[in-house]
C-alpha cells in the first residue's frame, strides 16, 4: 500500500507528534494489545499547530491494522470528527466518540488510548473491579474511576456521564467493555495502558490460584510519589525511547 508522505506537507512539529502516535499503534499491535480495526488511540494536536482556539486530532484511517498505521497515514479531524486535510482514507465517528468526550472535558488529555484487551474485558465485568494484589495495580488504583456500560458508544448523549465518571482520573474502567487511559503525553499514555494492561492480567492469573493478598490501603494512597520516584519525575518519557529504539529495530516503516 503506497501512502505519500506528508513529512514536508505538515510542521515539524505535526510531523513528530504523527511519528510517536504511529509508533504508539504500531507498539499497540506488538504487544497484543490492539482488537484488528476496532479500538482506538488519538492525540491532540498542541494550538501552535491548529492555530489559537481550535482542537484538531490525529486518529488512525479506519480499516487499517494497528501494525500498518504510518505518520503520513494518520487522519487530522476537528472535534466533530470532519477530516481537517485531505486524506483517502476513512474515519470512524462513532469510534471518536468516547475519545472525544475526554479531550472535551480534559484540557490535559494529551493522548487517549483505549482497548478491548482480553484481561481488561475480563476484569472489568468483574464486580469488584480491580483489586489490591500487585504492585503495579496500586499504581492504577491511585488514580482509577469507572462507568458503567451502557451499549455500544456511539451516542453523544453519553458523554456527559462519561466525562463525569472520568473526573480527574487518568485511568478509566469501562464496565463490560474494555480500558481507557488518558495521558498528557503519548508517552504517559502507552506507560498508563502497559501498566493498566499488566494490572488486569496478573489479577486474572492469580484469581486462578489460591486465596488472594491485598496490599495495605495505606501503601495505595502514597503511590503517585513511589510512582515519580520510580520514573524519576520524567514519566512516559523515561521509557519512551528506549520503546523507539525496540520498535525501529523491528520495522522503521511507521515513519513513512
Amino acid at each position: 500500500m503506497h501512502i505519500p508522505s506528508l513529512k514536508e506537507v505538515v510542521s515539524a512539529e505535526e510531523w513528530q507528534l504523527r511519528c510517536d502516535l504511529a509508533a504508539c499503534y504500531r507498539l499497540v499491535a506488538f504487544y497484543g494489545w490492539s482488537d484488528l480495526v476496532f479500538t482506538h488511540i488519538t492525540a491532540k494536536l498542541p494550538e501552535s499547530v491548529s492555530g489559537a482556539g481550535n482542537h484538531h486530532f490525529l486518529i488512525n484511517p479506519y480499516g487499517l491494522m494497528f501494525d500498518e498505521i504510518t505518520a503520513s497515514s494518520l487522519v487530522k479531524i476537528d472535534g466533530q470528527c470532519n477530516k481537517v486535510i485531505d486524506s483517502p482514507f476513512p474515519v470512524n465517528p462513532a469510534g471518536f466518540v468516547i475519545h472525544s468526550a475526554v479531550h472535551e472535558a480534559r484540557s490535559d488529555a494529551g493522548c487517549v488510548i483505549h482497548t478491548h484487551t482480553r484481561a481488561g474485558v475480563a476484569v472489568s465485568a468483574q464486580k469488584a473491579g480491580v483489586l489490591p494484589i500487585s504492585q503495579q495495580s496500586t499504581f492504577v488504583l491511585g488514580a482509577l474511576a469507572y462507568h458503567e456500560y451502557e451499549g455500544v458508544a456511539f451516542r453523544d448523549e453519553e458523554k456527559p456521564r462519561l466525562q463525569a465518571d472520568l473526573g480527574k482520573a487518568n485511568f478509566l474502567m469501562l464496565r463490560n467493555h474494555g480500558l481507557l487511559v488518558v495521558g498528557k503525553t503519548i508517552a504517559d499514555a502507552f506507560l498508563s495502558m502497559y501498566t493498566f494492561e499488566n494490572t488486569c492480567r496478573i489479577q486474572i492469573d492469580a484469581q486462578a490460584g489460591g486465596e488472594l493478598t491485598q496490599v495495605n490501603p495505606l501503601i495505595v494512597k502514597g503511590v503517585a510519589e513511589a510512582m515519580r520516584v520510580q520514573t524519576g519525575g520524567m514519566g512516559g518519557a523515561f521509557v519512551w525511547p528506549s520503546l523507539i529504539r525496540k520498535l525501529d529495530k523491528l520495522d522503521e516503516s511507521y515513519k513513512g
